[in-house]
């Protein structure tokens, strides 16, 4: 995550956490990917401790940094996750639009336009930063 942090186009704004009597309970962060060469963020990580999943911190999280994307002018954020999870945040299967990943994720790869005028200029495939290389499959 530190190397995530000190990557190129590590925006500040979209690291946020949940607390609960002072005590980290969940942690979400939005890093900057590019699609088809344009700037787009990846959702990566969301993580909630154990004892307070499902318990809508993961959920309020994602809304909180969504909203801080939209009105930083981000304008596409990608996602690899549980098929039934993200689409409550209004995610849709990412190759439906346009944009794949740079190796085989089904159904778990989905997107979400901040900006509906750029659902016709995003499309083609993601690039990672290096900083993702030790996280993603090869």
């Amino acid at each position: 995550m530190a190397a995530i942090r000190g990557g190129p186009g590590f925006d500040p704004e979209l690291p946020l956490v949940a607390e609960a009597d002072g005590a980290v309970i969940g942690h979400v962060l939005l890093s900057p990917v590019t699609v088809g060469g344009e700037p787009a963020l990846v959702l990566a990580p969301l993580a909630v401790v154990p004892e307070w999943q499902r318990q809508g911190v993961g959920g309020a999280l994602t809304r909180r940094v969504l909203d801080v994307a939209r009105k930083g002018g981000h304008r596409l954020v990608v996602v690899l996750g549980h098929p039934t999870y993200y689409p409550r945040f209004g995610f849709a299967p990412s190759a439906n639009q346009g944009i794949t990943q740079p190796f085989p994720a089904g159904s778990a790869s989905m997107a979400l336009f901040l900006d509906e005028g750029a659902r016709r200029m995003l499309r083609g495939t993601i690039a990672y930063p290096p900083t993702f290389a030790a996280v993603l499959p090869s």
